[in-house]
């Protein structure tokens, strides 16, 4: 019965951590388009990037990590192929998500020097790694590793 709560709090932290891994890049879109000088509006798009980083994102990713750590060690699981190649993708994330927090920094600072276009792009990886780590735990391929 634990392991079922654990892998319900699993999902749970992973779909609140990829909303706010997919909804921050599209902030630094807007923020980025917006004109020189935009003086109320960035400072709102400052706040809304802070709080998603600080207050859903971050603890999001903590607890799936959390939660998945402890549902490899539970089932046994930690020496499968498909679990190590997930594995290397959530931490591929995780540095998704650091380097995200260094863009707020950034903004919070008005040092973006990137305009909306690398956002645009930057945006989709999120997206190709959680297909990844979605097949991988859903299909759970036998990888021969």
């Amino acid at each position: 019965m634990l392991y079922a709560w654990i892998k319900a709090g699993h999902v749970i932290a992973l779909i609140a951590w990829m909303a706010a891994m997919l909804y921050l890049p599209r902030l630094f879109v807007y923020h980025a388009a917006l004109p020189p000088g935009s003086g109320a509006q960035s400072e709102t798009f400052k706040v809304m990037e802070r709080r998603l980083l600080k207050a859903i994102m971050t603890p999001a990713m903590i607890a799936t990590w959390i939660f998945g750590l402890s549902l490899a060690w539970m089932s046994g699981l930690y020496a499968a192929g498909w679990l190590q190649a997930k594995f290397l993708l959530v931490l591929a994330m995780s540095g998704m998500h650091g380097w995200f927090a260094r863009m707020v920094k950034d903004f919070a600072a008005d040092r973006n020097r990137r305009d909306h276009r690398f956002y645009r792009i930057v945006n989709e990886v999120p997206t190709l790694l959680m297909i990844a780590i979605v097949i991988l735990a859903v299909v759970k391929p036998s990888l021969g590793w």
